[in-house]
């Protein structure tokens, strides 16, 4: 068994995250390829993370690649988070993660409505009927907002009350409940949003306007062994319990993919890891120190269950309750730090550990670009941490 120490591991992530000088890129899309799907629970996320990725890449480069090109589109995928993904990819986690979402919002939704006692008749018909006149209605629009749609589509205006019995809830309109269910089912996907980069308020559009034939069906087998064979690369060797967390499948359906895939087993440090077979070969380290912000939520900190290897004694600090990583500083594939924006726009950072006069410069070169890639920009992570409270206080 061939034995991949944490100094590997950090070459491998240098050069795949496209984090190393020599590795960064302006292909927007070429940076999201690169880590298979960028997470977007936080707008601001999948704009930094392409930032700390590129040499001069702007965000108005994502935004055509998002908008204009379409080589990019949102969608809900492993566990029930939204992402950017490359559309080449669509159909891989259509059949992989979201056909399962869909019918698992449906029934909830579904749920919700019975329980208010707002209709009469079967409501799974009900329901299937409202969807099929929304997406005919976006399919006349070619782009719209909720409430526009709710306008074209009176039963989307439908009030139930979730939670009934708490003091917190109220009677809501069904239109995102709606939309969600459709756009995990691959019908329609988020448009533009109603704002600057940093906002969430989406408008809608029918999925042939990105995908001209509709997602390629794909068998859930195919489909998981794609994704699969796609994190491997951007995120091997690793143990089993990170492919299964980051996918959120059961061990049973992480076990039957990564049986239909030539894998070796390697040891990491005394754990057992999954490489595949044709990825065997090391990866030289970069000739060049290296360092990079990432924001918060991006998918390399995110990437891994298990992450001594590059996170060392820090995530009582960069991490939440829930698990969700802040700003970080990395050198050389290692996190050393974290940072934030205050509200004047300043970039603060603080470093958790001696970096030596080098790459503290680098860190320096890189909160310059931060600052200069927000503008005027202001962004709160949506989910706060330690450190990053601490900064901006």
């Amino acid at each position: 068994m061939r034995s991949i120490d944490a100094a590997e591991r950090r070459a491998r992530l240098a050069v795949r995250h496209r984090l190393a000088n020599d590795s960064r890129t302006d292909d927007v899309a070429d940076i999201v390829r690169s880590l298979v799907v960028l997470h977007a629970t936080d707008p601001a996320t999948v704009y930094l993370s392409v930032g700390a990725r590129s040499h001069a890449a702007t965000p108005a480069h994502l935004e055509k690649a998002l908008y204009d090109d379409r080589a990019l589109v949102r969608m809900l995928a492993m566990r029930r988070t939204m992402f950017v993904a490359p559309v080449e990819l669509v159909p891989a986690l259509q059949a992989s993660c979201a056909n399962a979402l869909a019918h698992k919002q449906r029934r909830t939704y579904g749920r919700y409505i019975e329980q208010a006692g707002v209709i009469d008749g079967d409501v799974a018909t009900w329901l299937a009927e409202v969807e099929a006149e929304t997406h005919a209605a976006l399919l006349t629009r070619g782009l719209a907002t909720g409430a526009q749609l709710s306008k074209d589509v009176p039963r989307l205006r439908t009030q139930v009350n979730a939670a009934p019995d708490k003091a917190y809830s109220r009677p809501t309109n069904i239109t995102t409940w709606v939309l969600v269910t459709l756009g995990c089912e691959g019908r329609i996907v988020r448009g533009r949003p109603n704002g600057s980069w940093t906002s969430s308020q989406y408008s809608w559009a029918p999925v042939e306007s990105w995908l001209p034939d509709g997602v390629a069906a794909l068998s859930v087998e195919q489909a998981r062994a794609e994704l699969v064979r796609k994190w491997l690369y951007a995120f091997g060797p690793a143990p089993v319990s990170d492919i299964k967390w980051w996918t959120g499948w059961t061990l049973g359906e992480v076990r039957a993919t990564l049986a239909e895939l030539d894998l070796v087993e390697v040891d990491l440090d005394g754990t057992v890891g999954v490489l595949l077979a044709e990825d065997i070969d090391p990866v030289a380290t970069p000739e060049q120190p290296w360092a990079a912000l990432l924001p918060a939520l991006d998918p390399t900190p995110m990437g891994w269950q298990t992450r001594d290897w590059y996170l060392g004694p820090h995530a009582p600090v960069l991490f939440d309750r829930n698990g969700n990583i802040g700003p970080s500083i990395w050198c050389d594939g290692r996190i050393v730090g974290g940072w934030a924006q205050r509200k004047d726009g300043e970039i603060v950072h603080r470093l958790l550990e001696d970096v030596g006069s080098e790459h503290a410069a680098l860190i320096e070169r890189e909160v310059a670009k931060t600052a200069a890639w927000y503008g005027d920009i202001r962004a709160i992570p949506r989910f706060r941490t330690p450190l990053e409270r601490e900064l901006t206080a």
